[in-house]
């Protein structure tokens, strides 16, 4: 069956015959468009939009997010940077004191081994001098003894002891006053 809606043989009604146009076909097949379109805009259409609109969220949301990482990872270089340039200048600083210190040390320790050796050599002439005393001591004993014993055999008598004490007197003074100037020779 074939409706028309041009009654007259126009251009239109030819076209429409010529193509064999069914209208109950044609107006089933736009109802089946436009349920189908509907269907898709509702239960298709519109959930992809959803899904696509979340997607582009959470890009936004992601490439916000990297470019404050990309700031963060910046400060956190300049941060560590910083905190090498600053390590290095305090290990420079330590470096420098250690010196210091050590210099300081060694001059103590130079300092204290000059005093150590004064020490020994002030003690090396008190030692030589307690002992040029003592042999000076012994060799006017043995030299008192000596004129008493040479004073007696050319005398030919057997001295007293006063004129052994007289005569050890003597020597001592004699050996003193000697001994008095070759100390003021050897000073």
């Amino acid at each position: 069956m074939t409706l028309f809606l041009a009654v007259d043989n126009g251009p239109a009604a030819q076209i429409v015959e010529a193509f064999g146009l069914n209208w109950w076909g044609f107006i089933s097949q736009c109802i089946s468009f436009a349920l189908v379109a509907f269907l898709l805009q509702r239960f298709a259409y519109k959930p992809i939009l959803v899904v696509l609109e979340e997607r582009r969220l959470k890009i936004a949301e992601g490439l916000e997010n990297a470019t404050q990482i990309r700031a963060q990872l910046a400060d956190a270089q300049r941060a560590a940077a910083d905190l090498l340039a600053k390590a290095g200048a305090d290990s420079q600083t330590m470096i420098f004191e250690a010196r210091a210190a050590a210099k300081a040390l060694a001059d103590r320790q130079a300092q204290q081994a000059i005093a150590e050796a004064e020490q020994i050599v002030v003690k090396a002439r008190q030692a030589t001098v307690l002992e040029r005393e003592a042999a000076m001591t012994d060799l006017r004993r043995e030299v008192v003894r000596l004129v008493v014993a040479t004073t007696a055999k050319v005398v030919g008598k057997v001295l007293t002891a006063e004129d052994q004490r007289r005569l050890s007197e003597e020597a001592s003074k004699e050996i003193a006053s000697e001994f008095a100037s070759s100390n003021s020779f050897a000073s």
